[in-house]
């Protein structure tokens, strides 16, 4: 079966990682980012014998998205797969985060996924099912303190994703959470953190692997909805 994907939200690390594993099952990847040449060069570069497609997408933007989905139909067809993967964080506590910034990481984490879930169950609905995965973190189950713009739109994005799952599972869209708790690893963060511990980063290619997993047996009767994903040990916090 050669599935129609978006990943929204592509960047260097795991939604590049995500990307590439899809296309290599022969997936049609559409890639949303805000950052046109990047998922350009992606989009070319992804392993056959999947396809990609660059589609530059402001996820704060509703009809920038929703332009977005119908580039992707014209091009692929119906969305089968769609990865919730774009985040915006603020890092800061109650009183240093100005509306602002708590509206930015709203706007990104939450009301971008409920506009791109929207428009992929609309898909589904008339293909006969599909699978929506939401990048989760720590902070979408428990409370890190200090950051609470991305904590509150985290918190939102896992509950919105249990509404889905148990709205449209019996119309077969498999709905799943994947929690990643520990530090991705990418350029960006290499740069940031030069001194860090090769073992305490987050492999984005294995991570991908399970990304894959939750869609190649998307039956919803026998999927989990929350995947927790850690380089140490589970805290009972999430059991």
């Amino acid at each position: 079966m050669t599935r129609t994907v978006v990943v929204a939200g592509v960047g260097p690390g795991l939604g590049a990682s995500i990307a590439r594993r899809f296309a290599a099952e022969g997936c049609r990847v559409a890639l949303f980012a805000r950052s046109a040449g990047y998922i350009e060069e992606l989009a070319a570069d992804l392993p056959e014998p999947g396809e990609g497609l660059a589609v530059p997408v402001d996820l704060t933007d509703v009809d920038a998205i929703r332009d977005g989905f119908d580039a992707v139909r014209e091009a692929f067809g119906p969305v089968d797969v769609l990865v919730n993967h774009a985040s915006a964080a603020s890092w800061t506590g109650l009183l240093d985060t100005t509306v602002e910034e708590f509206e930015e990481a709203w706007a990104v984490n939450g009301r971008g996924a409920f506009v791109c879930s929207r428009e992929a169950v609309s898909d589904m609905l008339g293909t006969g099912g599909g699978t929506v995965l939401f990048t989760g973190a720590t902070s979408a189950v428990r409370s890190r303190g200090g950051a609470i713009g991305f904590t509150a739109a985290k918190f939102a994005a896992r509950g919105m994703a249990m509404d889905i799952a148990q709205e449209f599972g019996p119309e077969g869209v498999h709905v799943a959470h994947v929690v990643i708790d520990g530090q991705i690893d990418s350029p960006e963060v290499r740069e940031r953190q030069p001194d860090r511990e090769e073992e305490t980063f987050l492999d984005p290619d294995e991570l991908a692997e399970t990304y894959w997993h939750l869609v190649e047996r998307d039956d919803v009767g026998t999927q989990p909805f929350e995947v927790h994903v850690t380089n140490g040990p589970r805290p009972s916090e999430f059991i």
